[in-house]
């Protein structure tokens, strides 16, 4: 089997040799090269032609945002960033995510980790599914009429309501395309937009106000018993859960530490299962690049309760990782797979 070929890019010496320690146990994976900085990385990277690389956050002479930068426009190949969990840490890696990484690992205490092997599984795992993803995705025009839509399912339409909410499920990737969705959507959208992006504490928060810096809708991290609002997209905090309820005549959100579900919690699948709750509303699911299957159990249980409920999943054309979309397809649950550039257009189209 061919070995994923990677780069470790870290200023610290000691951080270079235990992740490429790290990493060489696998039997999978081989590190080519290492470097100590931005500069020395990008230019192994352009000779090596690596499958993925590992990237820190902090480095000086060129920092990890500005190698990012530079590999995507150079020479685009697979990037794990590395971060340390602050403030300004969290900042940085949700810019990285956006500017097309992969992914990111958080070093559990600080530049220098000196227990990053608490972390090993997490690394290995993500420098193989970052070695599978597509760089640059396919880039297509939105046209009015979305004639590339493929129609999947075939349920009933015929209820429609005054009031509407649209739910977002998404993981691996997510942070770029919730970018491309969100800002292209009205400041005057009819609905309110709620969020679960697989992201741990610390960084939802920097995610939400990074977006709302760039949308024309406002974009916040969502808040226990909050109000929803039309032009207003909530993300769900890391390490809770976030639920729709109903309070009085108006919805609000709903947040609790319960157990992860399947792994997750946030979880897409606990979001959308809680909208079978809600009358009288037209709901539009959406479900964007990420790793594994959450979101299709929770789309299946509001579809038993709601056939009226309208579904999209991002194409395999335009999906980081096809995980999410795919299985959501596989069940019979989408009413249309489209291409990331097209969602927002849907999304308006079906509101109106």
């Amino acid at each position: 089997m061919k070995k994923v070929r990677a780069i470790v890019i870290d200023d610290s010496a000691f951080m270079r040799k235990i992740i490429s320690d790290i990493l060489d146990n696998d039997p999978r994976i081989e590190v080519v090269a290492v470097a100590r900085n931005g500069e020395d990385g990008l230019n192994k990277v352009i000779q090596l032609s690596p499958d993925v690389v590992t990237l820190d956050v902090h480095m000086p002479k060129m920092n990890g945002l500005q190698a990012l930068q530079r590999i995507m426009n150079e020479h685009p190949v697979p990037v794990v960033m590395l971060s340390s969990v602050t403030k300004a840490g969290a900042e940085k890696t949700i810019q990285a995510i956006s500017s097309g990484a992969v992914d990111f690992i958080m070093k559990p205490s600080g530049s220098i980790s000196l227990d990053i092997r608490d972390v090993e599984e997490e690394i290995r795992k993500k420098v193989i599914l970052a070695s599978t993803v597509k760089v640059n995705p396919t880039q297509e025009t939105a046209e009015d009429n979305i004639q590339s839509t493929k129609t999947i399912a075939n349920i009933d339409r015929k209820k429609r309501y005054r009031r509407s909410i649209v739910a977002i499920g998404t993981s691996t990737g997510g942070p770029k395309a919730l970018q491309k969705v969100l800002m292209e959507l009205p400041k005057d959208i009819q609905a309110p937009i709620v969020i679960v992006q697989h992201m741990p504490p610390g960084f939802t928060k920097s995610l939400a106000d990074r977006l709302n810096s760039i949308c024309a809708i406002s974009v916040k991290e969502a808040v226990h018993g909050e109000i929803l609002q039309s032009g207003t997209a909530y993300i769900a905090p890391g390490g809770f859960h976030m639920k729709v309820e109903n309070v009085g005549m108006s919805l609000a959100i709903a947040l609790d530490k319960s157990p992860p579900l399947k792994g997750h919690r946030p979880s897409v699948n606990n979001l959308f299962s809680s909208l079978q709750h809600i009358k009288n509303y037209n709901k539009i699911i959406c479900i964007l690049t990420g790793m594994g299957n959450d979101g299709t159990d929770g789309l299946q249980q509001l579809r038993l309760h709601d056939a009226s409920a309208i579904s999209l999943a991002e194409s395999v054309e335009t999906a980081i990782v096809y995980g999410m979309p795919k299985a959501a397809v596989n069940a019979g649950l989408i009413d249309y797979e489209i291409s990331l550039q097209e969602i927002p257009g849907l999304i308006v189209k079906q509101l109106r």
